[in-house]
């Protein structure tokens, strides 16, 4: 070959592909690794399927040649500190975009940004579920090649946003995570965190700036304040884990498999108390029903008397909504309603089918809980269970009672496409004991006091029997009442005959 042309083109080419790896910057990977984390290229290889990665715009460099030599740009900024593209993950189409801390923190470079806008179009019209890990402080100020004033027409956030619906998108935040940044991960449909995560809609510069005092990035928005508050919504061990859990949730979207292990059903009627006063966890009912290893438990540090999950039942992939005992008798919060109705939102767009597991005295009722704007919330979750679009199937193991049993299923007990109970289950517009002292109000003021709890004592059981799951099964205000080991099965072969 006489003409060195092309062979020159192709050593410029691997040498400035090169730049923009691990591998050419291993004094900061080095010092990045002994702070126990790991870089953005390591969580890509970690999440994809090797080879399958095809990268975006990994040539960009920051827009700063007014002010910065141009070779500096191209080994300092490589891919302007986000790096994104197409892959698969278990064979299965996907994006997945990061910002790279080891650049400028992470932060948004407009060249950075129009990369991100070509991505998240690229997205739309692929219909890929998207994994961003989002770490990184924000607007970079320093950009000086595009002219700018406030930059307020930059196109991601919107882009990102008008994704809900369109594809499932997870973020994954490890690290410091500011402004611009933790908009991002608060638009996705799922968060996943490390303990070592910050997420704040402004940095210490910024609240600095705006004079409201010093704080220490540690201090704004850290991991165990952002689950507690439900912003964060699976916290893991590392970001190995966190992959890991990535990993899980996308399988769990996959179409329903033939079928799936589960343990021995029978263990289903030993699981709840003989005393229906008595608490209980519900989520070893959750795995009971559930193939093995299949659960990921959702936003367990906000609002604990409600458990929402991801899991699969017989190969379905499903969301399960579960009142837990444990908090509150299971009683339903200004909390727990925006928690449930989140969740139902989300398993309408990602087209998951939901078991709801009821086991509540109601709403939670009283002057504190109105103060919490209770109407408001608890009236949300009702309309997002009215508005579900996918199948339900609702089972009452012990407690439907009022509203909030009502909430649980749907709006009634008429909405799911099966609802059945336990056979040890009661049913009610309230609370038993609640209901005997309403209704007999007048006649239970005459009496003395001693006589009076004796007679809502017997009035109560009277009325047990009244509410019992085999006497509404008999009014049709349930479809039926089933033993507990049977559950799974009629929870499966419902799904199967719904889901297409």
């Amino acid at each position: 070959m006489t003409d060195d042309t092309p062979a020159t083109g192709l050593t410029e080419l691997h040498a400035r592909r090169f730049l923009t790896t691990d591998a050419a910057r291993a004094e900061k990977v080095a010092r990045w690794h002994a702070k126990g984390r790991r870089t953005a290229r390591e969580n890509i290889a970690d999440l994809v399927d090797p080879g399958s990665f095809v990268e975006y715009g990994r040539f960009i460099t920051a827009a700063q040649e007014r002010r910065r030599d141009l070779a500096e740009l191209v080994v300092e900024t490589p891919a302007d500190g986000i790096i994104g593209g197409t892959a698969t993950v278990a064979g299965k189409p996907c994006a997945v975009l990061s910002y790279d801390y080891l650049v400028m923190a992470g932060t948004q470079g407009m060249r950075g940004h129009r990369k991100s806008d070509r991505l998240i179009e690229i997205i739309a019209r692929m219909r890929l579920p998207t994994v961003f890990f989002t770490e990184g402080g924000g607007g970079r100020p320093g950009d000086t090649d595009i002219p700018l004033v406030s930059a307020l027409d930059v196109g991601s956030f919107a882009l990102w946003a008008e994704l809900e619906g369109v594809v499932p998108r997870i973020a994954v935040v490890s690290g410091r995570c500011f402004a611009g940044n933790a908009v991002l991960a608060g638009c996705a449909d799922l968060r996943i965190a490390t303990p070592d995560a910050n997420l704040g809609m402004a940095g210490p510069a910024m609240i600095a700036g705006g004079g409201l005092g010093t704080f220490s990035p540690e201090e704004i928005g850290p991991a165990d304040e952002q689950a507690a508050n439900g912003v964060i919504d699976v916290l893991v061990a590392d970001e190995a884990e966190a992959v890991e859990a990535v990993r899980g949730i996308l399988a769990g979207l996959e179409p329903a498999r033939e079928q799936g292990e589960a343990d021995d059903q029978g263990i289903l009627r030993t699981l709840l108390p003989h005393n229906d006063r008595e608490v209980f966890d519900v989520r070893p009912v959750v795995e009971a029903l559930a193939d093995l290893d299949s659960v990921t438990w959702l936003r367990e540090g906000f609002a604990p008397e409600l458990v929402t999950a991801f899991t699969r039942i017989d190969g379905i992939a499903v969301g399960v909504l579960a009142n837990q005992s444990t908090h509150l008798a299971g009683a339903l919060t200004s909390d727990a309603s925006v928690k449930a109705a989140d969740f139902l939102a989300l398993c309408g767009r990602w087209g998951l089918p939901v078991v709801s597991l009821v086991d509540t005295p109601g709403f939670m009722v009283g002057p504190e809980a109105e103060r919490g704007g209770l109407v408001r919330h608890a009236s949300r979750m009702v309309v997002a269970g009215a508005q579900l679009s996918t199948p339900l199937v609702g089972v009452v193991l012990r407690r439907g009672y009022g509203l909030g049993a009502q909430a649980m299923l749907g709006g009634s007990t008429h909405r799911p496409l099966l609802t059945v109970a336990w056979p040890d289950a009661h049913l009610g517009p309230m609370g038993l004991e609640g209901a005997v002292r309403l209704s007999m109000a007048a006649e239970l003021a005459t009496m003395p006091e001693a006589e009076r709890e004796e007679r809502v004592i017997a009035l109560t059981e009277e009325y047990r029997k009244q509410a019992s799951a085999l006497n509404a099964a008999r009014m049709l205000e349930i479809d039926d009442v089933v033993d507990p080991a049977e559950t799974r099965a009629v929870i499966a072969a419902t799904l199967r005959r719904a889901v297409t």
